[in-house]
């Protein structure tokens, strides 16, 4: 199998390459998270102008006739800056979602206003006290005439805060942990009952608790089947965590090209300590730890579109739990090698130590996956 990016793919990659490290620079970049937003508007338009926000998408709906391969080129690029515009959230995950279970007039509207850079849409699943299970829903939704009157509390959406529309999952049927009977629909944050509070998380991007209390949404507000919403959920789920996945080998990266930048130029006894022996050991590892991650987070973004449900968990569980390994060896050795400038603000090693932990706890850590992979084994 050819594991080489295309020309198409190479190309889209030197574009985003070359604007992030002209307009995307640390300090750029700390401007940026102290805005309103917590992202660059500008940026998301730019994004939208290489046609980053369409790549994934079909043709058949308005994209370019990408797949996640093609997200996982852009996320392991936005993770080298740090990049905090919610790509994530709205392409990867609830884009993805829109496009697999939304009706032709959702998915022209929703995704047509996602391509262009208009539409801001995050996916509203995670609930507190759930502990990454993707079941357990107990946000109602009661049919009233011919809507629906929706209750209850989502944890930790991300990009909720700046979201146009929120992709809700509420249970129409059954108990709290039951496969069956969770149903998704499009609400509008600012309707009436619905409360958004937004924070900033420790990596700087955020996210938001969303409390709905009788929320009115009529009937063309339901995305997908009644009652048959979990399959969708858990496989747009699985494509973020393969985005994830190359975000944090993106990551890795930069901190290993930054580490070792370090290491040359910081000197302990009148040398760089880059000569000592064990810091040499040390960095080899961390260069090991990020190729094989590499290697993971590929064999994720080629089964993450697969629609073999327990191929696609397999695969995605695998690479989520080896990375979260890698990345926080990665992260602990760059912070130790940095010294106590390490965990400072105004070192880039200190950002991409607190997004790399963040991306481990995202959509479930790394003792959580390592469950679900021996899972789907026992399974199988």
């Amino acid at each position: 199998m050819d594991f080489n990016f295309s020309e198409e793919q190479v190309a889209i990659q030197d574009s985003l390459r070359r604007f992030l490290t002209k307009d995307y620079g640390f300090e750029q970049r700390r401007t940026i998270a102290k805005t309103a937003d917590g992202f660059s508007r500008e940026a998301w338009a730019t994004y939208a102008e290489l046609g980053l926000l369409a790549l994934p998408f079909s043709e058949e709906h308005g994209g370019l006739g990408g797949n996640s391969v093609d997200a996982m080129i852009v996320m392991e690029t936005l993770g080298t800056n740090l990049a905090l515009e919610p790509y994530l959230a709205t392409v990867v995950v609830a884009g993805s979602l829109i496009a697999d279970v939304g009706s032709d007039a959702q998915r022209d509207k929703l995704l047509g206003g996602i391509t262009g850079g208009e539409l801001l849409v995050s996916l509203a699943h995670q609930e507190p006290g759930a502990r990454y299970n993707r079941q357990h829903v107990a946000t109602s939704a009661k049919k009233e005439g011919d809507g629906w009157v929706l209750n209850g509390h989502k944890a930790v959406v991300l990009g909720a805060p700046s979201a146009d529309q929120l992709l809700v999952s509420a249970r129409t049927s059954g108990a709290a942990f039951d496969a069956n009977g969770i149903t998704l629909f499009v609400v509008d944050p600012k309707a009436a009952g619905v409360t958004v509070t937004g924070y900033t998380n420790q990596d700087g991007q955020r996210a938001g608790e969303v409390v709905l209390k009788n929320v009115k949404v009529g009937a063309d507000a339901l995305l997908g089947k009644v009652d048959g919403a979990l399959a969708g959920i858990e496989r747009a789920i699985d494509r973020g965590i393969a985005g994830l996945c190359a975000e944090a080998v993106g990551i890795m990266t930069a901190l290993n090209a930054t580490t070792l930048d370090y290491l040359k130029q910081r000197k302990q006894f009148g040398v760089p300590i880059g000569k000592f022996q064990a810091l040499q050991h040390r960095m080899a590892e961390m260069a090991i730890a990020a190729e094989q991650s590499r290697s993971m987070a590929t064999l994720a973004a080629l089964r993450a579109d697969s629609t073999d449900a327990a191929e696609r968990s397999r695969a995605v569980s695998g690479a989520k739990a080896y990375i979260g390994q890698a990345l926080r060896k990665v992260g602990q050795d760059a912070v130790q090698m940095h010294g106590g400038m390490g965990v400072t603000d105004e070192l880039m090693a200190a950002h991409y130590f607190k997004r790399l932990t963040i991306i481990n706890s995202t959509f479930g850590d790394t003792d959580h996956h390592l469950a679900r992979f021996s899972d789907t084994l026992l399974t199988a």
